[in-house]
């Protein structure tokens, strides 16, 4: 605020015990301030960090309400709802688009299948929003719900997976890009344990009439299938996926149609058991991807074209374009590579040789991406 008053513009500091302050001003009202470690990472990531926490507000009491309030208290009680989705984002969960500004999708069984079921379902409850989410992350989705910003996407996915588990729900929400003052209905139904539907529709039909006349008819044919896509959890892969044994996890990006797949257990929940890896448990693995991810997005990968512009202060011009790059720590290794369309950050196993590191990623890459079903 000294600063502001000086017409000097300050946006990040860095204290002596290596800790980062980074502030944001949102339509000249609400200014959102990050107290976060210093882990060297581009500036592009807090300022991520401060978007999804504003657009998370909106999302659940809209622009106008955020940002035109006249009542303070009002407002901090209204954001009570937000504290879920903010601990989600802070704290990191098995979702990866918190992140990658890219929704988490799941590889299952019978996809075509399943879209037909869902493609039914939303247009027999007058919507066109309608996915299908495994353990929170998208196996399919109608056309329409691939056209919600990224933003939009990750933040529904965020949303539904910080709620108490239920059969159903029903959940006024404001979609920050595409209706950030008029609210819409967001419906989410439990088919099984772990699957969910959920659709954006209009006030009509109403829930229970949903329940009862709809949710029955059109997914009890499908529930062989819909229990198919658990075997898909905790490797988020397809059953009849294999990569090697020294891949201990890996995030996967498609920068074009804004899709995330990770998994921290390829090789499945007995990997974590082989005694070569095992300092490296799950929480450890996926920390590691996340900073891994961290250093390079931003300073040597382009950063996500939905996210321009970004602050000017924030130089992302390269002196060339990196392709690949990797890293070797004590306990672990990582290696990246990226091309027109997909960003691959794989986490391997200590014992994996230096020269192996880029044919195994590619390998990877490969495999992930053979059926171009992320």
């Amino acid at each position: 605020m000294f600063a502001r008053n000086q017409d000097v513009k300050l946006l990040n500091t860095i204290t002596e015990g290596d800790a980062k302050v980074v502030w944001k001003m949102f339509h000249d009202s609400v200014i959102l301030i990050l107290v976060t470690s210093n882990d060297d990472s581009s500036d592009f990531h807090t300022i991520n960090f401060l978007d999804l926490i504003y657009n998370a507000m909106v999302l659940h009491v809209g622009s106008n309400a955020v940002t035109a309030t006249q009542n303070v208290e009002k407002l901090k009680r209204d954001l009570r709802v937000c504290y879920s989705v903010f601990d989600r984002i802070m704290e990191g969960s098995d979702l990866c688009g918190y992140l990658t500004l890219a929704v988490d999708v799941i590889l299952c069984m019978d996809v075509a299948v399943l879209q037909e079921y869902l493609d039914a379902f939303v247009e027999a409850v007058n919507s066109e929003f309608g996915c299908l989410l495994v353990m929170g992350k998208v196996a399919v989705a109608s056309g329409r719900w691939w056209d919600l910003s990224s933003t939009e996407l990750v933040l529904l996915s965020l949303l539904i997976t910080s709620q108490p588990e239920c059969s159903s729900r029903d959940i006024p929400i404001f979609l920050p890009q595409g209706s950030p003052k008029v609210a819409h209905r967001l419906a989410t139904f439990q088919i099984v344990e772990g699957v969910e539907i959920c659709v954006i529709c209009g006030p009509n039909p109403s829930l229970l009439e949903i329940e009862e006349k709809f949710l029955f008819n059109y997914w009890n044919p499908a529930i062989d299938n819909v229990k198919q896509c658990l075997l898909s959890h905790p490797r988020n892969l397809t059953p009849s996926m294999s990569l090697d044994n020294g891949v201990l996890g890996f995030i996967l990006v498609n920068t074009d149609e804004r899709k995330c797949l990770c998994s921290v257990f390829p090789g499945g929940v007995h990997s974590l058991n082989n005694k070569a890896n095992e300092d490296l448990t799950r929480t450890r693995r996926k920390s590691l991807l996340t900073s891994f991810y961290k250093s390079v997005v931003g300073s040597l990968f382009p950063t996500p074209q939905t996210v321009k512009p970004l602050p000017e202060y924030i130089d992302l011009d390269f002196t060339h374009n990196a392709m690949e790059t990797y890293y070797c720590a004590a306990d672990h290794k990582a290696y990246a590579i990226r091309n027109d369309t997909y960003q691959l950050f794989a986490l391997f196993s200590k014992n994996v040789p230096n020269y192996a590191l880029r044919m195994l990623t590619e390998e990877t890459l490969n495999v992930l991406t053979k059926d171009r079903l992320v």
